[in-house]
């Protein structure tokens, strides 16, 4: 059993009415993954935005594992204390993580997020010492484009986060970096310029799973 782990922020948790990226990628997976896996973490609901809460479990489609570690407005330096206790309780061999805007935006500097970046690996890894890891680099939002110094913040986020997965990356607990997802644009694939609709969840996913494909040879390419 491949126990996968989507760990991430609004992106990720999806609201209210979402089929999310997470669901994209356990449909991926069912269909080209040989063996038996599971998505685990300690939490299930999508975020509520009536209430600001994630009270939700209006999924566009329910049936499907919905176990994550995300929130609305979590970042690296919420979920590096967090990490380890999850890897933990539910054996996670593979964390998909997407982090990384929320903290630029409200909590920290790319520098700053880059070292909360190597807390979270060393935390999952203390863990779970074999525990894998594809981290997604922040795919910028409307605010990147339109507010230029915090383009240039994840911009130089993006290189820290390069410079990170190349140094912390071993055999036993590899450590790989996505590609940004094909062809993303925030026009077309978000619905407010920074949350991902249909199309936007689908590559989000692709992203992932061509990663894991292409370094681990698991599962296949992603085909929308």
């Amino acid at each position: 059993m491949l126990r996968f782990m989507p760990v991430g922020d609004s992106m990720t948790i999806g609201s209210a009415g979402e089929h999310t990226w997470r669901y994209r990628m356990w449909e991926h997976l069912r269909e080209t993954y040989g063996g038996p896996f599971a998505l685990v973490g300690p939490r299930e609901t999508l975020h509520d935005k009536a209430t600001d809460a994630p009270t939700s479990y209006e999924y566009a489609d329910p049936d499907f594992p919905r176990a994550h570690l995300a929130g609305w407005g979590e970042g690296w330096l919420h979920m590096a204390p967090l990490i380890g206790e999850a890897v933990r309780a539910h054996r996670a061999d593979v964390l998909l993580v997407s982090l990384g805007l929320i903290d630029l935006g409200f909590y920290t500097n790319a520098e700053q997020t880059a070292e909360n970046v190597r807390r979270f690996v060393e935390e999952a890894r203390a863990a779970g010492p074999r525990v894998r890891m594809v981290v997604l680099p922040v795919i910028p939002n409307v605010r990147a484009v339109d507010d230029a110094p915090f383009g240039a913040q994840v911009k130089l986020f993006n290189e820290l986060l390069g410079k990170a997965v190349a140094d912390l990356d071993e055999p036993r607990s590899p450590l790989l970096l996505a590609s940004p997802p094909r062809s993303y644009d925030i026009h077309l694939d978000t619905y407010d310029g920074t949350h991902p609709n249909a199309s936007g969840e689908h590559k989000i996913a692709a992203a992932f799973a061509d990663a894991m494909h292409q370094a681990w040879d698991v599962g296949e390419p992603y085909e929308a």
